[in-house]
């Protein structure tokens, strides 16, 4: 049996990567565990195994005295010298107390210990796989759902995506194939387990990443994600590289880019806005697609005021506020928005402030005059 075991070890060792040391150390413990209970031993005992012999011995360890009163922890200096004559009062000495049938008690043990320690080494070696992807994207197919979570096999293991990370306008499915950001990979008794999320922003960044080369190699930087999941989100983006266009492309030809983006988000709005170092213009762009007449900066309070056409008051805060309550979360500034009549009312907007209407081009003039 024992050279069998030596032989798991070492295959075990080179297959699994499991260290042979740390399974010979687990082992020795497991034998003293199982030596002790199998012969109600209070002594303290120590496992030897020699795997060039593939033996393994067990050996007690015996206080040297002058009037013997234990003999379970004791051994006389008379007994002792026999062993090695210059054993002394309070020596320590090791005797051999290996049962006969000791073989059928290391078998069981060292089975429990190698089927263990396997386990614990695959749980170590998925747990470092998926440790690795945290913060990225996977994609699984749901497997089940309960009323807290819904279960994503992503191939070693079932994720589990909590009710509250799953977007209000979804279905799932059994065997619906699905993309999921992963928020946490933990480690515990049970083995890994792994958290995913499909409202989280860094969902949509990933996306883009996956889609957009030039954000992939960094030509184009995403700079921040403000999400409200399964109705809209916005996302600013910025190239070093003035002949470069961020926007275009995120969008791509046709718009092909974002609308698989879009897609995946079963038709969740995505805008996407040039950012800025000038928070006018940056403000500006983020409270797209509505137009913009004037912005006006607190850099103290971090705050601005946007002052917008009378007909494009509704768009600029949008629906229950979102396109504003967005615009904000993207850039970092408070926003204000005020139509241009209340602005004037209030001073912040004055006659200075219009932009002075086109003069027609005289081409335009000469054909409206032919005609």
């Amino acid at each position: 049996m024992s050279q069998q075991l030596f032989d798991a070890m070492n295959y075990l060792e080179k297959e699994k990567g499991i260290d042979k040391d740390l399974l010979l150390e687990a082992l020795e413990a497991a034998l003293i565990s199982a030596y002790k209970k199998n012969f109600n031993s209070a002594t303290n005992v120590r496992v030897s195994i020699n795997e060039e012999e593939g033996s393994m011995k067990v050996f007690a360890q015996k206080t040297v005295v002058a009037e013997l009163e234990d003999i379970q922890q004791e051994i006389s200096v008379e007994e002792a010298k026999q062993l090695n004559a210059n054993y002394d009062v309070d020596d320590v000495v090791e005797v051999e107390v290996t049962p006969a049938d000791f073989g059928r008690i290391a078998a069981q043990a060292a089975k429990q210990v190698v089927t263990q320690r396997v386990r614990e080494a695959e749980r170590g070696i998925i747990y470092g796989e998926y440790a690795d992807r945290e913060e990225d994207i996977m994609t699984g197919i749901i497997q089940r759902k309960d009323n807290r979570f819904v279960y994503i096999n992503l191939g070693k293991l079932e994720a589990r995506l909590p009710e509250g990370e799953q977007m209000p306008t979804e279905t799932y499915n059994v065997h619906d194939r699905l993309k999921v950001y992963v928020t946490k990979v933990e480690n515990n008794n049970k083995g890994p387990h792994v958290y995913v999320s499909r409202t989280h922003p860094y969902l949509l960044k990933r996306l883009f990443e996956m889609e957009v080369p030039e954000i992939y190699d960094g030509t184009v930087e995403v700079i921040s994600v403000a999400r409200e999941a399964g109705d809209r989100s916005k996302i600013s983006v910025y190239a070093e590289d003035q002949e470069i266009d961020p926007v275009g492309s995120c969008v791509g030809q046709r718009g092909q880019r974002v609308q698989t983006i879009v897609d995946e988000l079963k038709g969740e709005k995505i805008d996407i806005v040039q950012w800025s170092e000038d928070p006018v213009a940056y403000v500006t762009n983020a409270l797209s697609p509505s137009k913009v007449k004037k912005v006006l900066v607190d850099e103290e309070e971090q705050a601005t005021t946007v002052i917008v056409p009378d007909y494009q008051l509704s768009l600029a805060i949008g629906k229950r506020g979102q396109n504003a309550r967005l615009a904000a979360k993207l850039t970092g500034w408070k926003i204000d928005i005020k139509s241009e009549t209340e602005a004037r009312e209030e001073g912040l907007l004055t006659d200075a402030d219009e932009e002075p209407e086109e003069e027609p081009f005289l081409d335009e003039i000469d054909m409206s005059e032919e005609e």
